[in-house]
């Protein structure tokens, strides 16, 4: 700050409180309009100092997120003060977006820790907070007012909270939205699904899916039936109880010799597979009667035929 601009503030401090003192000495609406008068020189004197501002802001910012970390009195003292430093950061420069936000935010955080109902006034203070914030940049509050409204069953002015939000490219993310607690109230409701279930990602949750694996194996079994290549006991069964009989069935350029089998007058080969009374061939799986079979069936339709299979060569 220059010489000349400390001279010409304290020289309007000056003036400000004789005029503090002349509505002291004033009575009705005299005392008020000099009170008033009083109040714009003080503000006129803070103004235009960033630095101070920006100390202020920051101040206010630290407790803000020191008071998460508490409880009880503690953590309620904390939030006040943040709210005390954000306000006095607004009178230095009223334009002052982040304390204008974060002003709402403590009072929000401070009405959850009082357990206080959706109509109490900290409530109320955040609200203004937020739309001031909204005045100074539009739409940079407008979700934190569709969290309020939603508090407070204002379905209304939430969805259209929600879609200022949205035009103004300020909405968080969908998956935080639908796990915002202070949503609840309005999570059930049909215009609440039809406004987020557009912007939630396509779901393709695998690891829930206890079938999944099955799921997997359907898919390669029918892109080899398609192909024409034969279909292979490991693509549906992962864990064969007789591994030299699988091997026989995956490699049939190579028959077990009859010192391998049990039965040496009859040497297990890949044919023999194929050649059973009732044959279950992949030929039958990829060409249905009624067109192309789902993926499901076909599955369920090789695990029949080499399970069965594998029991005409265990009777053997």
């Amino acid at each position: 700050m220059s010489l000349l601009s400390s001279f010409t503030k304290k020289s309007k401090l000056s003036a400000t409180i004789k005029q503090t003192q002349q509505a002291r000495n004033s009575e009705g609406n005299t005392a008020d309009q000099l009170f008033k008068s009083a109040y714009s020189g003080y503000a006129q004197i803070l103004l235009d100092d960033p630095i101070r501002a920006e100390a202020l802001y920051n101040w206010g910012f630290a407790l803000l997120h020191q008071a998460k970390t508490k409880e009880g009195a503690q953590a309620e003292s904390l939030y006040q003060d943040a709210i005390n430093k954000f306000a006095f950061c607004m009178l230095i420069n009223p334009d002052y977006l982040g304390a204008a936000i974060n002003g709402g935010v403590a009072y929000m955080d401070l009405a959850r820790l009082k357990n206080a109902n959706a109509s109490d006034v900290l409530y109320t203070l955040a609200q203004q907070q937020f739309e001031i914030a909204n005045r100074i940049q539009a739409g940079t509050a407008s979700y934190n007012l569709a969290c309020i409204h939603a508090l407070r069953g204002d379905f209304d002015d939430c969805l259209k909270a929600f879609e200022n939000s949205q035009a103004r490219g300020s909405l968080p993310d969908a998956n935080d939205i639908v796990h915002d607690p202070d949503l609840d109230n309005v999570k059930g409701e049909e215009w609440f699904i039809a406004f987020i279930t557009p912007l939630l990602p396509e779901a393709v949750e695998v690891e829930e899916q206890p079938e999944a694996e099955n799921v997997a194996a359907v898919v390669e079994v029918a892109e080899a039936v398609k192909t024409e290549e034969p279909v292979k006991a490991e693509a549906v069964v992962a864990e064969p109880e007789k591994p030299v009989e699988a091997a026989a069935v995956a490699e049939p350029e190579e028959p077990v010799e009859a010192a391998t089998v049990a039965e040496p007058e009859e040497p297990v080969e890949a044919a023999a597979v194929a050649e059973t009374e009732e044959p279950v061939e992949a030929v039958a799986v990829a060409e249905p009667e009624e067109g192309e079979t789902k993926a499901e069936e076909l599955a369920e339709t090789v695990a029949a035929g080499i399970e069965a299979t594998y029991r005409k060569k265990k009777k053997r």
